[in-house]
C-alpha cells in the first residue's frame, strides 16, 4: 500500500503594505506647515507695509496730493464765481465748515508756489495740501491767520519757505478777494515772538517743519504783514484755542488707530488667503492675482497709519 506524504502547505502570499494617506501626516509636520504659511503671511504684511509707506509718502502721496488739489481747485473756483466761497467759519448756508473744506488760494511768486487752502490742519487734511488753523481769522482780515502745510511729504508744498526773503510778496485770494502781504520774517523755535498787531492790522503765519527729510526736528514759521486793505470779519462763534491737540503744529491724529487696525486686519487675512492660494494654483497664478491685493491694502495701511505722524511730515 502506498503511503501519501502530505503535501507542503502553500506559502501565503505577502499582503501589501498600504500607502501612506497624505492627509493623514504626523501633527509635527502639520505644526511645521501652518507655521511656515503663517510666516510667509507675516511675510507678506510686513513687505505690504514697508513697501506701502515708501510710496505713500513719496511718489504715491503727491500724486494724491496733485488729484486732491485739482479737485479743491475746480471747487474754489466754482464757489468764487458763484460767490458763495467761505469767508468765516461758517459756510454760505451758515453750517460750520467741515475740515478739508478750500477756503483760500495761496500763491508765493517767489517760489513758484500755488496752493488751495483747506480748513483745518490735522494730519489728514495736510495730506491735500496746506490747511488753514481753524481758530484763526481768514487771510486778509484783521489778526494773525495761521496755514500750515508739511515740508516732506504728499507734494511737499511748504519745504521750501525758509528760504523767502525779506519783502516778498504772498497773495491769499478767499471769498472777500485776494489780500497780499509781504514777509518780515523766517523765525524758529526759540525766536522772538514778532511785534503784537495793532487795531485793523493783520498777519499771515506759514507754518512747516524743520530738519532732514521725514525725520523733523522741530518747526520753522514765516511771517507776513497784511499790505492790502483788511476785510471785514464775521462773527466768530470759536474763539482762539479751542482746537485739539491734533490740530497744532507737529499734531498728530488719535482717531486713526481704528482704520489701521481695521486694514491691518484685512492685509493679514489677505496674505493668509495668498499663501493658502499658493499651495493650490502655483506661484505665478497666486502672484498675478494676490500681488495687486496685497499692494492695494499695503497703501490702505500706510496711509492711514501716516495720520499717526507730525502733521507738518
Amino acid at each position: 500500500m502506498t503511503v501519501l506524504s502530505p503535501s507542503p502547505p502553500a506559502e501565503a502570499s505577502p499582503v501589501p503594505a498600504p500607502s501612506p494617506d497624505p492627509a493623514a501626516a504626523p501633527g509635527p509636520r502639520r505644526a511645521e506647515r501652518a507655521g511656515l504659511a503663517f510666516a510667509g503671511a507675516a511675510l507678506c504684511v510686513l513687505a505690504a507695509l514697508l513697501l506701502g509707506f515708501a510710496a505713500d509718502l513719496t511718489i504715491v502721496g503727491h500724486l494724491q496730493h496733485a488729484r486732491d488739489q485739482q479737485t479743491a481747485y475746480d471747487e474754489l473756483r466754482r464757489q468764487l464765481a458763484l460767490g458763495i466761497a467761505p469767508v468765516g467759519q461758517r459756510t454760505y448756508e451758515g453750517d460750520l465748515l467741515t475740515p478739508g473744506a478750500p477756503v483760500a488760494l495761496l500763491r508765493i511768486p517767489a517760489l513758484g508756489v500755488k496752493e488751495v487752502v483747506a480748513e483745518g490742519t490735522t494730519s489728514g487734511v495736510l495730506t491735500s495740501g496746506p490747511g488753514h488753523r481753524r481758530d484763526t481769522p481768514l487771510p486778509g482780515q484783521a489778526g494773525t491767520s495761521i496755514v500750515m502745510g508739511r515740508q516732506w511729504g504728499y507734494g511737499s508744498p511748504f519745504n521750501d519757505i525758509h528760504q523767502l526773503p525779506v519783502g516778498a510778496e504772498i497773495r491769499v485770494t478767499t471769498g472777500q478777494g485776494t489780500a497780499t502781504y509781504m514777509v518780515s520774517g523766517v523765525r524758529r523755535e526759540g525766536d522772538p515772538l514778532p511785534a503784537t498787531l495793532g487795531q485793523g492790522q493783520g498777519r499771515l503765519t506759514l507754518i512747516t517743519a524743520e530738519g532732514g527729510p521725514y525725520t523733523p526736528s522741530g518747526t520753522v514759521r514765516v511771517d507776513a504783514t497784511l499790505t492790502s486793505a483788511v476785510q471785514p470779519s464775521p462773527a466768530r462763534p470759536l474763539t482762539l484755542g479751542w482746537i485739539d491737540e491734533s490740530e497744532k503744529a507737529m499734531g498728530t491724529e488719535g482717531a486713526a488707530w481704528l482704520p489701521v487696525f481695521l486694514w491691518t486686519q484685512a492685509l493679514l487675512l489677505a496674505a493668509l488667503l495668498t499663501m493658502a492660494a499658493y499651495r493650490v494654483w502655483g506661484r505665478w497664478q497666486t502672484w498675478i492675482v494676490g500681488l495687486p491685493v496685497l499692494a492695494a491694502l499695503g497703501l490702505a495701511v500706510s496711509g492711514a497709519a501716516t495720520r499717526l505722524l507730525p502733521n507738518l511730515l
